[in-house]
């Protein structure tokens, strides 16, 4: 009765239009409980509530043992991520619950090279989710490294039976993507409560940038901008992307000051591009994405050191001229959310 309780509750809510009303319950059906939960300490289980959206909740396991609490997690990430690029081949990587690779490409298999290139060494252990029916060919390339998961809407029977292989990775099939802009709720727990928000619902297009410099972005800075800023919704604070044709360069996340973030990012693109054999940094002719303003300009001017032309970042600083004269004496142009 409690679940069903819970539901009237809700439905009214949504009656009357009240997102937050006096009293908020929460019901979920057990789907499995699990050896341990992000450390080995820790009990933990596993409930689907009764929302409808793809994802890992509804996926069906094709193969493999039980998902961890963290592999949950990272699936739960990766999906969501994955999504923001349904209209193209696109793959993300995520490893503890953060993306250290997303590309969009002109196949499948393209995409996850891509998508490895940018940080092959976090890459091994971690989650892929693909926007696309997986294939044989990406299946191939996927097993080339030890992954955990892969979540796909479909899978074709080939890649089907070359995962089957593998009996620790674990294939997971949604029937379809997540809806990105699709509303809804997102829960975190506090001692004695929890917090409720919206569903980050939101995306940029060109015509809400505001261009804050002398120098203009050209129309493939702004594609590499708006591609960034996306990924980079994905990725914990302090956030720091670079990304150049449809492929994160470097990323930085969960630093404590943003100019860390950024650093990590730049340490990450040469690196890439050091193992692919490449004579530069993946972050040269970059665009820069910050998830939230730079407060000093010191952030601002490690991304232009790392190789980035463009940068693209909320604003709303008190120090903002100092960061706009930062941009202008380095020649980059740099556009506000």
């Amino acid at each position: 009765t409690a679940a069903y309780d819970a539901a009237i509750s809700a439905w009214f809510a949504g009656e009357l239009h009240d997102a937050y009303p006096d009293r908020k319950t929460l019901s979920g059906a057990l789907v499995q409980t699990m050896r341990y939960g992000e450390n080995p300490h820790q009990s933990a289980a596993f409930y689907r509530t009764s929302e409808v959206r793809p994802g890992v909740a509804t996926a069906r396991q094709l193969q493999g043992k039980a998902l961890s609490y963290n592999n949950i997690a990272d699936t739960d990430a990766a999906i969501e991520l994955v999504a923001e690029f349904a209209d193209q081949p696109a793959v993300a990587i995520i490893k503890h619950a953060n993306p250290c690779g997303v590309a969009v490409g002109s196949s499948l298999v393209s995409a996850y090279q891509r998508a490895l290139q940018c940080d092959p060494v976090s890459a091994y252990g971690g989650v892929i989710a693909v926007s696309r029916r997986l294939d044989l060919e990406t299946a191939r390339a996927v097993t080339e490294i030890f992954t955990e998961v892969v979540i796909a809407p479909e899978a074709d029977d080939d890649a089907i039976a070359l995962f089957a292989e593998r009996k620790n990775l674990r294939l997971l099939l949604t029937g379809k993507l997540p809806d990105p802009l699709a509303g809804g709720e997102v829960f975190r727990s506090v001692a004695g409560g929890f917090l409720v928000q919206s569903r980050d619902t939101a995306r940029l297009t060109a015509m809400d940038l505001k261009i804050v410099t002398r120098r203009q972005p050209t129309e493939t800075e702004v594609r590499d901008m708006l591609f960034a800023f996306t990924v980079a919704k994905h990725v914990k604070s302090n956030a720091i992307v670079y990304a150049k044709d449809g492929q994160t360069a470097g990323i930085g996340a969960g630093q404590m000051n943003r100019r860390d973030s950024a650093r990590i990012a730049a340490i990450r693109a040469a690196e890439a591009a050091e193992a692919a054999g490449l004579p530069q940094s993946l972050a040269k002719g970059s665009a820069c994405a910050s998830e939230a303003f730079f407060p000093f300009a010191d952030g601002l001017i490690q991304a232009v050191e790392a190789g980035a032309t463009a940068v693209i970042q909320p604003g709303g600083s008190i120090r903002d001229a100092e960061v706009i004269a930062a941009a202008d004496a380095a020649g980059v142009a740099m556009a506000f959310t």
